[in-house]
C-alpha cells in the first residue's frame, strides 16, 4: 500500500443562489479537479476542513478541502494548497520527583484544559474553582436575571467552564496554533456539534456548553483528578496555599483565575508578582433585530434556513484608538454579568439554535495604558468604577443604563427603546446618557465607530437602535509576567495562565495556553 501525505486545499468558492443544492458536493468535485491538475494525482478521502460564507459581493460558500494524495507525489508552491497532519500530543513526562499533585486554581477554558491533560497523563490535578458546578451555576444566572439577585461567587464570570459558558460559546481565534484544531477536536469528544470541526465561524451554544463543561468534569473525575467547587484560593506563596481554611501544598501551581478575580489580582501584587497593565476594551452592548442584519447582509437571500443567520465583525480606526464589534451573538441576548456588588456589567450569549428576536454585539473602545496612569492597580479600578457609574444611572437595583444611537449621535438623551426591545434582564434597561458613565474619548469613539458601521451594514447606526452598558470585562486589564519555563518571575512552581493572567482572548486561546503550561509540568515532573 502506497504511503500517503495529506492536503488542504482552500479557496474553493461555490456561488449560493438558493438552498437545494448539494454546495459541499459541488466543492469536493471542484477540489477534486483541481488537486488532480497541480499534483497529477487523484486524490482521495476528501472531506470538508472548513467551511465560511463570503457576503461581500456575490454571496459565496468558500470551502477549504483536505484530501489523501500519494506521498511521491510533487507539486509547485501554491498560496491556496499545503500539507498538513492533526496536531497531536503526547508529551514526554519528565523524572523530577512531584511531592503533591498538581493544584489548578480556576476551572474556565485554560484550567479545563490543563486538568483534563494533566489528568489523561496521569498526574490526578486537583481544581479550585470559586463558582458553583454547573447545575446550580445556571440557577443562579437565572436568579439573577429574574430577580436581581447577585451572588458574588457563582455567576456569569465565576463557575464551571468560566465565563465562556454563558457567552455563546464561540470559538473563533485569531491565533495560529496547530493546538487549535486539538482543542476543537476535544470539544467535540465531550459534547459538542460535529460542526465546530470545519466551520470558519464555529459555535457550540450556551445551552449545549453547559453539557460540555459537565462532560469535562465527570472525564477529570473518572481518570483521577477532584475538582472542588465553590471554594477559593488564597495567600499563594511559594509550595502552598490557602482553601477554605484548608493548607494546600503544592510543587505545581496553574493560576487560571479568569479576567475577573480582581481580589486575587490585588493579592498577588501585595504578594510580589510582577504584575504589569495592559491594553483592553469598554463599551456597550448594541441590539439589532436579526431580521435586519440578515437582509442588509445576505439581502435576498435572508431568511434561507440554509443559510442561517448573518453574523459581522467591524472595526474603525483613529490614530491608535480603535472602535470595534466583539463577541457579536446572532440571535442571542444580553445578559447581566456583573461579579461584584453595586456595578453592572453586561456581555452576549445565544443558545445553539440562535433563535433570538434581536442580534447583539459588544462595540467597544480600546483603553490604553496611559488613559489611567500606566498602573495594573488603576486598570482594574477604571473598570470597576465604570460599572459602579452604571449601576447609579441605572438605579441601583442591577437594572442597566441604555441610550438610543440617535441619542448617542446627536448628544441628547431620554429617548425609551420602540422598534427594539432591549434583551438585558427581560428589558430591565434605563434610558441615560452615556456620557455621565464614560470619559470623553469613549464616547467619541463610539460615535465615530457607529457612524462608520452604519456605511458598511444598513442600518447598523438607525436612531432607534438600544445601547445597553456597560462592557469592560472583553479581556483582562493586567498581565501576571511569567518566564520561557511558565513559571511566574521571581516566583517558584506557579504558572500564570490563560486569559486571566493576559495569555489569551477567548476560548480556544485560553484553552491552548492552558495546553501548553500542562505540558510543561509533564515535562519538568513524573507522574505522582
Amino acid at each position: 500500500m502506497k504511503e500517503t501525505k495529506r492536503i488542504q486545499l482552500g479557496g474553493v468558492r461555490v456561488v449560493y443562489r438558493d438552498g437545494g443544492r448539494d454546495f459541499e458536493a459541488e466543492a469536493i468535485s471542484k477540489a477534486a479537479a483541481i488537486i488532480k491538475k497541480k499534483t497529477g494525482r487523484t486524490p482521495r478521502d476528501l472531506k470538508i476542513a472548513k467551511k465560511s460564507i463570503d457576503a461581500r459581493r456575490e454571496l459565496s460558500f468558500v470551502y477549504t478541502i483536505a484530501a489523501n494524495i500519494d506521498a511521491g507525489s510533487r507539486f509547485k508552491a501554491d498560496p491556496d494548497i499545503k500539507e498538513y497532519s492533526e496536531a497531536e500530543l503526547c508529551p514526554i513526562h519528565g523524572t523530577a520527583k512531584l511531592t503533591s499533585r498538581p493544584v489548578i486554581v480556576g476551572f474556565g477554558p485554560a484550567g479545563m484544559f490543563a486538568g483534563l491533560l494533566l489528568a489523561e497523563n496521569g498526574y490526578n490535578p486537583l481544581i479550585l474553582e470559586r463558582g458553583a458546578a454547573v447545575e446550580e451555576r445556571t440557577a443562579a444566572v437565572e436568579r439573577f436575571i429574574k430577580e436581581g439577585i447577585l451572588d458574588t461567587s457563582t455567576n456569569i464570570q465565576f463557575g464551571a467552564g468560566g465565563a465562556g459558558t454563558f457567552s455563546d460559546g464561540k470559538l473563533t481565534t485569531r491565533i495560529n496554533d496547530p493546538l487549535v484544531s486539538y482543542v476543537l477536536r476535544k470539544l467535540y469528544e465531550l459534547g459538542a456539534p460535529e460542526d465546530i470541526l470545519y466551520k470558519a465561524k464555529p459555535h457550540i451554544g450556551t445551552d449545549i456548553l453547559r453539557k460540555v463543561v459537565a462532560n469535562a468534569d465527570a472525564r477529570i473525575c473518572e481518570l483521577g483528578g477532584e475538582i472542588r467547587y465553590k471554594t477559593t484560593a488564597k495567600d499563594i506563596v511559594n509550595g502552598k496555599l490557602v482553601a477554605d481554611g484548608e493548607t494546600i501544598p503544592f510543587d505545581a501551581l496553574i493560576l487560571a483565575t479568569g479576567h475577573s478575580a480582581r481580589d486575587t489580582y490585588a493579592e498577588l501584587m501585595t504578594s510580589g508578582f510582577v504584575v504589569e497593565p495592559k491594553p483592553f476594551s469598554v463599551g456597550v452592548r448594541a441590539e439589532h433585530l436579526q431580521s435586519d442584519i440578515d437582509a442588509a447582509m445576505f439581502k435576498e437571500h435572508a431568511g434561507d434556513p440554509y443559510l442561517g443567520h448573518a453574523e459581522y465583525q467591524l472595526s474603525y480606526r483613529r490614530g491608535e484608538r480603535g472602535c470595534y464589534t466583539f463577541c457579536m451573538c446572532p440571535g442571542g441576548t444580553v445578559v447581566p454579568s456583573a461579579s461584584e456588588e453595586f456595578g453592572v456589567v453586561t456581555n452576549g450569549m445565544s443558545t445553539r439554535a440562535r433563535d433570538g428576536r434581536n442580534a447583539n454585539a459588544a462595540v467597544c473602545v480600546s483603553v490604553l495604558p496611559e488613559d489611567y496612569g500606566s498602573d495594573p492597580r488603576r486598570a482594574i479600578e477604571f473598570q470597576r468604577n465604570l460599572e459602579r457609574r452604571a449601576y447609579e444611572e441605572g438605579g441601583r437595583d442591577y437594572t442597566a443604563p441604555m441610550q438610543t444611537v440617535g441619542d448617542l449621535l446627536s448628544d441628547r438623551s431620554g429617548t425609551e427603546y420602540s422598534k427594539i426591545i432591549p434583551t438585558y434582564r427581560d428589558g430591565r434597561v434605563k434610558p441615560c446618557d452615556m456620557t455621565k458613565i464614560f470619559p470623553g474619548f469613549v464616547c467619541e469613539m463610539l460615535k465615530e465607530g457607529i457612524s462608520d458601521f452604519g456605511k458598511r451594514i444598513k442600518g447598523y447606526d438607525e436612531a432607534s437602535v438600544p445601547l445597553t452598558g456597560v462592557e469592560t470585562r472583553t479581556s483582562a486589564p493586567v498581565r501576571i509576567l511569567r518566564g520561557e519555563d511558565g513559571v511566574a518571575i521571581g516566583k517558584r512552581g506557579i504558572y500564570p495562565c490563560g486569559e486571566g493572567a493576559g495569555y489569551a482572548g477567548g476560548i480556544v486561546s485560553a484553552a491552548v495556553d492552558g495546553l501548553r503550561i500542562a505540558t510543561k509540568i509533564i515535562e519538568k515532573y513524573r507522574e505522582k
